[in-house]
């Protein structure tokens, strides 16, 4: 133990030494900074510590001005960094957002947008990006003037009046076609083309279904000459099966193939069938909302509902009773004869698409034809020559004013062409042509002209003189009645732009057949509705075309005013004529003779397929009945050639 002492003594001596020591580098280290621990690197310099120093103070400051409010202009940052846009377009946002205070900016990108100031637009498309004008208040990129387009109850539209020339779009496709003009200088047709699909291909598919659907036309008598084989061999099956009625209310099961391909069958419902892959498509490559929009804002349905009604009013008994009187004149001095009524009908009926609309005067021949000569079962080439002729010479008969025939009204208010110009420069060649189309077929036809003649004879009952049914009756119409069925009609021409107007005066025409019963006939909604639903269609399918159309027609100011006329008429058979030259009154700068060449290929044209003009429809459906198999749009484009050549000839060499 004694040998023990002397070690924990200085065991204890070390423990205070250490402990002391301790307590002076605490007190020590309360005045000065820490030292840092020996490294490996060399001793730092002057300037490095006093860099390292500066840094530390730098530290310190923003440590600080985080607890400081922002700037506008960094709250201006930290809201475009909030949403994402493309680098390219970032400079042009932040020159737009130097003269918007930070709250307009946040409403500026919370808002669909399709450019910034001055930014290019294209980008935009390619990257499906909602559109709409800059905000309200702002200077437009492209006029320079401040936009007014506060719409607090609605949508902002997606194009203004600066693209599209003619008004506000609402739905982004189709994209305006001045919008492409920017990345199109010195670009051929073919490049410009490949140019629109490559910045939306929605273009190409919206073409590929119009052309569908064009096929689909084509193919109609086919559906239909099928559904006739399955519901002959549907009636067979049921006869084998020894199949009763057992009870009155029973019906009679039908076959679904055949309805269905009936259904497909009826040229009056191709295009509106069409418009369900045409949803899907704008489905995928923009959205419903852009489509309801389309089909609610963009695109007018005036022109279906104004054919429907008028067909209505035109087919009434006091206005088809008058134009029955006025045309007998023509149709006496051939003593009333299947050739005289032929050749009254389709010489002067036509022309009166130039006073009361093309629609009217369509469904008023095509009724005193189906009554006055298809009732004689002529030939099938005769049938086709009739209607084809009917097609041609209406397109062209409402070539005398500038206010009646869709195609002439498209355009007659921005070339500034009036009624005196229209009847010198086409009018009168319209009036030629027709009488020589009408002389030739009637040559063709003599022989089978004098057989109706016969069979005429033999029944008494095409010129009304042995009344066969109730509406075919000739009691006296008083004249009051004549007279206010004449308003009722003109009030629908002269409204024809006025939907609300023109189906108000409708619901009182309505009332007032129901108040002269005695002098009325039972007329059909079934055949105007199904021709209004076939030219909505038309328009919903043909309003996206224009991204081809358009080059194309432009295009042909390069090649003369004949190549013109004759793609013009090629043009229209596969579109409605008023499309095409509507498209030509866009095209900047176009000669006068092309202007001329255009309306003159549109009108002639007309005739050459059921799509080529408005009321074709309306005609296809009154006499349709009379064909056996519907009425093949092959046939009728044979039949529709010489005529169409004939116009053709009269417009260029006049």
């Amino acid at each position: 133990m004694k040998k023990m002492l002397p070690l924990i003594a200085l065991l204890m001596l070390l423990t205070n030494l250490v402990c002391s020591g301790q307590e002076k580098e605490m007190e020590e280290a309360a005045v000065q900074p820490p030292i840092a621990e020996p490294t490996d690197l060399p001793p730092a310099t002057t300037h490095e510590i006093l860099e390292q120093s500066s840094q530390e103070e730098s530290d310190e400051e923003d440590n600080v001005s985080e607890a400081m409010p922002a700037t506008e202009d960094q709250i201006k940052e930290q809201i475009m960094a909030e949403f994402w846009v493309p680098e390219k377009v970032r400079p042009a946002l932040r020159d737009a957002a130097t003269a918007m205070s930070a709250e307009s900016l946040r409403k500026y990108l919370t808002y669909p947008h399709h450019a910034y100031d001055g930014h290019s637009v294209l980008d935009h498309v390619r990257m499906k990006v909602r559109f709409v004008p800059p905000v309200d208040g702002k200077t437009c990129p492209d006029c320079g003037k401040i936009v007014e387009n506060s719409n607090p109850d609605g949508a902002f539209p997606a194009w203004t009046h600066h693209y599209t020339g003619v008004g506000n779009q609402y739905s982004r496709f189709p994209v305006p076609l001045s919008v492409y003009a920017s990345e199109e200088q010195e670009m051929s047709l073919w490049r410009k083309l490949v140019h629109r699909v490559q910045v939306d291909q929605f273009n190409l598919a919206a073409t590929l279904i119009f052309l569908l659907a064009i096929i689909h036309t084509f193919m109609a008598p086919v559906f239909q000459g099928l559904a006739h084989k399955l519901e002959k061999r549907h009636k067979q099956k049921l006869r084998e099966e020894n199949f009763r009625i057992l009870h009155p209310e029973q019906r009679v099961p039908v076959s679904f193939a055949s309805t269905l391909c009936h259904f497909l069958g009826e040229v009056e419902v191709v295009f509106g069938l069409w418009i369900l892959p045409f949803f899907f498509v704008c489905q995928h490559y923009y959205s419903m909302e852009d489509f309801l929009r389309y089909i609610d804002r963009d695109t007018s349905f005036t022109e279906p509902l104004f054919v429907a009604v008028v067909m209505v009013i035109a087919s009434s008994r006091p206005i088809y009773r008058l134009a029955e009187n006025t045309l007998k004149l023509g149709a006496s001095l051939g003593n009333g004869s299947p050739a005289a009524w032929w050749i009254s009908v389709l010489s002067i009926a036509p022309l009166l698409g130039s006073f009361i609309t093309e629609p009217a005067a369509m469904t008023l021949s095509a009724i005193l034809l189906g009554k006055k000569f298809y009732q004689l079962r002529p030939s099938v080439g005769l049938c086709y020559a009739t209607i084809a002729l009917l097609f041609v010479n209406v397109s062209v008969g409402g070539t005398l004013t500038h206010f009646a025939a869709p195609p002439i009204v498209m355009v007659a208010g921005k070339w500034n062409w009036d009624m005196t110009h229209m009847f010198t420069h086409f009018g009168w060649k319209a009036m030629t042509g027709i009488a020589l189309a009408n002389i030739i077929y009637f040559l063709v036809f003599t022989k089978e002209f004098k057989r109706l003649a016969e069979v005429q004879r033999q029944n008494a009952t095409v010129d009304g003189s042995v009344p066969t049914s109730w509406e075919d009756r000739q009691d006296v119409i008083p004249v009051w009645v004549y007279v206010v069925s004449i308003l009722f009609l003109a009030w629908t021409v002269t409204f024809a732009h006025h939907p609300a107007i023109f189906l108000g005066g409708f619901m009182f025409f309505l009332g007032f057949t129901m108040a002269t019963p005695q002098y009325q006939n039972a007329f059909s909604i079934k055949v105007p509705l199904l021709v209004a639903f076939f030219l909505a269609g038309l328009l919903i399918l043909g309003g996206v075309q224009g991204w081809w159309m358009q080059p194309v027609l432009q295009a042909l100011a390069e090649l003369g005013a004949e190549a013109t006329m004759g793609v013009a008429s090629v043009l229209t058979a596969f579109n409605d004529n008023a499309s095409v030259t509507f498209l030509s009154s866009t095209v900047p700068n176009l000669p006068e003779a092309i202007k001329y060449a255009v309306v003159a290929g549109a009108v002639t044209g007309g005739g050459l397929t059921v799509i080529a003009n408005a009321p074709n429809p309306a005609g296809q459906a009154i006499l349709g009945k009379y064909f056996k198999s519907g009425i093949s749009a092959g046939r009728l484009f044979i039949w529709a050639l010489l005529p169409t050549v004939i116009m053709f000839l009269m417009f260029t060499l006049f």
